[in-house]
C-alpha cells in the first residue's frame, strides 16, 4: 500500500503566498507533498507578536485540518497551544520569514505536544556573512578614505602622507579577528575566513562550546573579544541584552588602528560613543546599520573620512530572495525522511533573542 504524501499548510500574506507561488522550489516540494497556501493578514512584525484574533485562529485550525505540517510568514496568526490542540495531527511548525523572535509560535506550547519547531529566516546569513567579510577587508585598507580621495579629485596618491598616517592600510591574513556573536551568519563567516589564516576570538554566551573544536576558535569575554582584535565584527542579535551594549568604555578597549564592523542592529552600539571615538581618527568603522535609520542627513557620520557605510543592505542579494522557501523545503524533506532538522527553534535560541541568561551546566 502506497503511503499518502503529507499535507503541507502555509499561512501567510498574500505577498508572501504571490512569491512562493512563483518560486521554483514549490515543485520540488509538491512533488513529495500535498501543498496548499492559505492567506492571512494579521499585523506584526520582526519581534511584536499578532494580536489574538478568535475569528482568524478559527479559519486557521479549519484551513490546517489534519494537515501535517505548517509553514508560517508575514500575515499568520499566533500558533498557540489551543491551535495545537485543535490540530493534533500537526507535527511539524516552521517559521518562514521575518520572525527573529519565535514571536509566533508559541513554542513552550509545541515543544510541551512534541511538535518540532524550526525556523528558515537564516537563509540571509549567506550574503550578510559576505558582506561582513568584505566590510573587514575595506576598513582594514580605510577604502572608504581612499575613495573619498578619487571623487574629491585629489592629485596626490594619498592625501596624508604614508609616515604620518595614523590608519596605514593592512591585510586580513593572519590578523586577529573578534566576533560579537557567533549564530549561523558567524559560523558562515567562520568558513570564509579560513584562507585568512587568523586567529579567531568569539564571545557569545548562547552558542555550544564544541563549536570551539570544530572551528578552532577561542570563546572569550566581550572586553578581551574588543581588546585583543585587530578587526571587531558585531553579529549579535538585537535583544534587551545587547541594546546600548557597545559605549564608550567598550570602544576606548579597542587597538588603535583596529576595525569595527556592524552588520547585525545599529541599536547594538550607542552611536554618539562611537562617533566620538572615531573622531579621535585611530579606528576604522565599516556600518551596514545605524542607530537611527535611515542615518539623518546631518549625522557627524556621514563626514567621517575614516568610516565605510552601506545602508542596511547586507542581506540584499538576488540570491537571499528564495533561499528561505528553499531551506524550509529541505527541512521538510529532512523530517518526512524521518531524519532530524537542521534549525530548530531550541530553549538556547529563544534565550538568545529575548536576551534572558542562557543555561548553563554547574
Amino acid at each position: 500500500m502506497t503511503k499518502p504524501h503529507p499535507q503541507v499548510i502555509l499561512a501567510c500574506s498574500s505577498a508572501i503566498a504571490q512569491t512562493i507561488a512563483a518560486d521554483s522550489q514549490l515543485e520540488r516540494l509538491r512533488a513529495s507533498a500535498g501543498f496548499r497556501a492559505v492567506e492571512f493578514d494579521r499585523p506584526s512584525d520582526y519581534v511584536v507578536a499578532p494580536l489574538p484574533d478568535s475569528e482568524t485562529d478559527r479559519r486557521l485550525i479549519e484551513a490546517i485540518g489534519d494537515a501535517d505540517a505548517l509553514i508560517i510568514s508575514f500575515g499568520s496568526p499566533r500558533i498557540t497551544g489551543e491551535i495545537l490542540d485543535a490540530c493534533p495531527k500537526l507535527r511539524f511548525v516552521g517559521e518562514l520569514e521575518g520572525d527573529r523572535f519565535a514571536s509566533r509560535i508559541d513554542v513552550e506550547a509545541a515543544w510541551v505536544r512534541g511538535v518540532r519547531t524550526v525556523d528558515t529566516t537564516n537563509g540571509s546569513s549567506y550574503g550578510v556573512a559576505e558582506w561582513a567579510l568584505a566590510l573587514a577587508l575595506i576598513g582594514l585598507r580605510n577604502a572608504g578614505e581612499q575613495f573619498r580621495d578619487v571623487i574629491d579629485r585629489n592629485g596626490s596618491f594619498h592625501s596624508v602622507a604614508w609616515e604620518t598616517r595614523v590608519l596605514k592600510p593592512n591585510e586580513l591574513s593572519g590578523r586577529a579577528v573578534g566576533l560579537i556573536g557567533c549564530g549561523i551568519i558567524g559560523r558562515r563567516l567562520l568558513e570564509l575566513l579560513k584562507p585568512f589564516h587568523n586567529t579567531i576570538f568569539v564571545h557569545d554566551p548562547y552558542v555550544p562550546r564544541e563549536l570551539a573544536d570544530i572551528y578552532d576558535v577561542t570563546f572569550t569575554s566581550l572586553d578581551k573579544v574588543l581588546a585583543l582584535s585587530d578587526v571587531v565584527i558585531c553579529l549579535a542579535p538585537i535583544t534587551p541584552a545587547t541594546k546600548g551594549m557597545l559605549g564608550a568604555r567598550e570602544f576606548d578597549l579597542m587597538r588603535d588602528g583596529a576595525v569595527f564592523v556592524n552588520v547585525s542592529r545599529g541599536a547594538i552600539v550607542q552611536s554618539d560613543a562611537l562617533i566620538s571615538k572615531l573622531r579621535e581618527g585611530r579606528m576604522v568603522a565599516c556600518l551596514d546599520v545605524f542607530d537611527p535609520e535611515p542615518i539623518p542627513l546631518d549625522s557627524p557620520i556621514r563626514d567621517l573620512r575614516n568610516v565605510f557605510l552601506t545602508p542596511h543592505t547586507a542581506s540584499a542579494t538576488e540570491a537571499t530572495r528564495s533561499r528561505n522557501f528553499s531551506i524550509m523545503v529541505d527541512e521538510l524533506e529532512r523530517f518526512f525522511a524521518g531524519h532530524e532538522t537542521r534549525y530548530d527553534l531550541l530553549p538556547r535560541t529563544v534565550a538568545n533573542r529575548t536576551g534572558a541568561e542562557p543555561r548553563r551546566p554547574v
